[in-house]
C-alpha cells in the first residue's frame, strides 16, 4: 500500500467513518449482506480529516487532470468536498443532485457549466458505480465533458471496474478496501482470520453469505 492510501484507512477507522462488522453485517438499501459501513459525510466533523482529503483530492485533480476546468460534486455525500476542491483550485464549481427538483428550475445541475467545459468530477464513495456515473452522464448531457473522476474510497468491485471502462471514466481514488483492510489488521481493528471472508465479499457482494449464517446449517 502507498503511503496516502494507509493513511487514509487510518484515518476513517479512528473516526468510524468506516465501521467493519464481519459477523454481524449490515443490509444494505438492495438487500446486500455487507461488512462494511462507509460514511464519509463523518469526515466533515474533524478538520485534520478534511483538510488531509481536501488535499490528497486536488493532488488527484492537480496530476492526473490537469486541463480541467471546472468541478462537480455528486449529491449528496460529495457536495462539501467537490467545493472545497474546486476553492482550493479556484475553479468553478457545480453539483449533480441524484434527480430534479421537483419545483421550480427542476435542475439536475445545480450551479453553471459551460458546454465544452473540461470537467471533473468529485465523488466521496464508489460502490457500484451506478451513481457516480448518473452524475457523469448529465454533465455530459449538459455539452461538457468528463475527463474523470477522484473519489475518497472506492469498494473496488470488479462490476464498477467494469462499468467505469465501458463508460470511458478515468477513477482514482485516495484509498481503497484492499489498503483499507490491511491497516484494518494492522491496528487490530479486525482479526487476520476475517480477511478471507472480507475479501470474498468484495469479489461478489450479492452473494456473499457472513460466516455466521453459513456456519448455522
Amino acid at each position: 500500500m502507498n503511503k496516502q492510501e494507509h493513511l487514509l484507512a487510518e484515518k476513517l477507522l479512528r473516526i468510524n467513518a468506516i465501521k467493519l462488522q464481519p459477523d454481524n453485517p449490515f443490509v444494505w438499501s438492495s438487500g446486500w449482506n455487507s461488512p462494511i459501513y462507509c460514511d464519509n459525510r463523518v469526515t466533515l466533523s474533524y478538520p485534520d480529516v478534511r483538510n488531509f482529503i481536501k488535499i490528497e483530492l486536488c493532488r488527484i485533480v492537480a496530476e492526473q487532470f490537469p486541463e480541467v476546468e471546472a468541478i462537480a460534486g455528486v449529491a449528496t455525500g460529495a457536495i462539501a468536498q467537490g467545493a472545497l476542491v474546486a476553492d482550493n483550485l479556484g475553479l468553478p464549481y457545480a453539483y449533480v443532485r441524484s434527480s430534479p427538483k421537483d419545483h421550480g428550475l427542476e435542475n439536475l445541475i445545480e450551479g453553471n457549466l459551460k458546454p465544452g467545459q473540461k470537467v471533473v468530477v468529485i465523488e466521496d464513495l464508489v460502490s457500484t458505480g451506478g451513481s457516480s456515473l448518473k452524475a457523469v452522464q448529465a454533465i455530459r448531457n449538459a455539452g461538457c465533458e468528463v475527463i474523470g473522476m477522484a473519489a475518497i474510497f472506492t469498494y473496488q468491485f470488479p462490476l464498477a471496474t467494469e462499468k467505469f471502462e465501458e463508460a470511458n471514466v478515468k477513477l482514482v481514488t485516495i484509498g481503497n478496501y484492499s489498503t483499507m483492510l490491511e491497516a484494518a489488521v494492522k491496528t487490530n481493528y479486525i482479526k487476520e482470520s476475517d480477511i478471507a471472508a472480507l475479501e470474498q465479499w468484495r469479489k461478489d457482494p450479492a452473494n456473499w453469505v457472513p460466516n455466521n449464517d453459513s456456519n448455522a446449517e
